[in-house]
């Protein structure tokens, strides 16, 4: 048995402030940028060539270093890939493994078997965010290792799996940007099919619209107070599973009161956070059937009201998150985005069969994206249930 600070070279954490960021440069890496096993770069704070000098005096991170959080969740950790250039950002630690003694891989997946991770939490304080010392994460005690062939064996079949999802995770994230670069094309460059022939009136192709979002939604309206019970069959979104234009059901939870038919969201229906700072604005489409599934009150659902512009609809907000995000109203911690407001925006609508000819283009992508989400889901769930009977040598290699 040694503690996890013999097995490593050092162990730091990051700077004891906020690194100033801009929209280009070198990744920060935070602890929303650090999944189990893997990294989320999807707005990742950046910052200049000078910051990360200033904030690598400590250790410069390199490949094979492992990044953990501190805070918010606790015990997150992933390895940095030969391909990322990287400073630590706020509550984070740095951790760079003897080489000789243990695999950089397989102390990730080792830190994150239940039984490390529930040493980890039961280390960390805090009133109201769990928070960890870095002398109990130097502390922290680790079993006695295998032969380092045998770490590698055990990691490379949880390190498959992750790859996999990785690289799943990157084809969604094209298809999507697919989706809004064709509606940034069409939409606002005017490059439509057809753009060469279509008379412009008024600054606006022929037989295009202003509508608001009101005229274009059959339904909108704040979700409910739910009665949360987990044993229920029925499931909440809240604020939490909107993020990065996707929802995450993982996020969601039980309820078991009875919703009214319309408040149950459908396919094509657009999520928007819609109180607090910090998630305001964030949007999601529902891209496919969720049953027994409503919102709570901090989201508001717009339901298009015709079908043929679901993809328009959804992708239009989307690319007007940013705007979404500074209509709140109230003060900083209660701020609240209305249905009124949000029912108020306007959109230049384009004509219902250019509507539909994007919606049959973009929608295929969208099926596309739900289909990998849902294979990631079980990947994630095998790879999970592996990796505690890998680490703990119930499963050999």
């Amino acid at each position: 048995m040694k503690s996890l600070g013999e097995l490593c070279e050092f162990i730091v954490d990051c700077e004891h402030k906020t690194a100033p960021i801009q929209e280009d440069g070198i990744p920060s890496i935070r602890t929303p940028n650090i999944g189990r096993g893997y990294f989320i770069l999807d707005g990742v704070n950046r910052v200049s060539d000078a910051t990360y000098d200033a904030w690598t005096r400590r250790a410069i991170p390199e490949p094979g270093d492992l990044i953990l959080a501190r805070e918010a969740p606790v015990g997150n950790v992933a390895v940095i890939p030969d391909d990322l250039k990287c400073c630590l950002g706020q509550r984070t630690v740095l951790i760079r493994p003897k080489r000789k003694d243990i695999d950089a891989d397989y102390l990730c997946y080792l830190l994150l078997t239940p039984a490390l991770q529930a040493d980890l939490l039961g280390k960390s304080g805090g009133a109201t965010v769990h928070h960890l010392n870095l002398k109990d994460i130097r502390a922290l005690p680790i079993s006695d290792l295998p032969e380092l062939d045998k770490q590698r064996a055990q990691a490379s079949v949880i390190k498959n799996y992750d790859d996999l999802i990785e690289t799943n995770r990157r084809r969604i994230a094209l298809l999507e940007e697919s989706a809004r670069l064709l509606y940034r094309e069409w939409f606002v460059n005017l490059r439509f099919p057809g753009h060469e022939q279509a008379k412009v009136i008024d600054g606006f192709p022929g037989g295009w619209r202003q509508k608001t979002v009101d005229e274009m939604a059959s339904f909108l309206s704040r979700g409910i107070t739910p009665k949360y019970d987990e044993a229920a069959p029925g499931m909440v979104i809240n604020q939490k599973c909107i993020r990065d234009g996707r929802l995450n059901l993982a996020l969601a939870r039980h309820q078991s009161k009875e919703v009214k038919a319309d408040r149950l969201v459908q396919v094509g229906d657009i999520l928007i956070n819609s109180t607090g700072a910090g998630t305001l604005g964030r949007v999601a489409q529902v891209r496919a059937p969720i049953p027994d599934c409503t919102v709570d009150t901090h989201v508001t659902i717009v339901r298009p009201l015709d079908v043929d512009c679901a993809g328009f609809l959804g992708v239009a907000l989307l690319e007007m998150e940013s705007v979404l995000s500074t209509m709140g109203v109230g003060s900083t911690n209660q701020l609240e985005l209305g249905r009124a407001n949000i029912g108020a925006m306007c959109l230049s609508v384009p004509t219902g069969v250019l509507c539909k000819e994007f919606h049959d283009l973009v929608w295929p992508i969208f099926d596309q994206v739900e289909t990998l989400s849902q294979t990631n889901s079980r990947l994630a769930q095998v790879r999970d249930e592996l990796l505690p009977k890998l680490m703990s040598g119930e499963i050999q290699v």
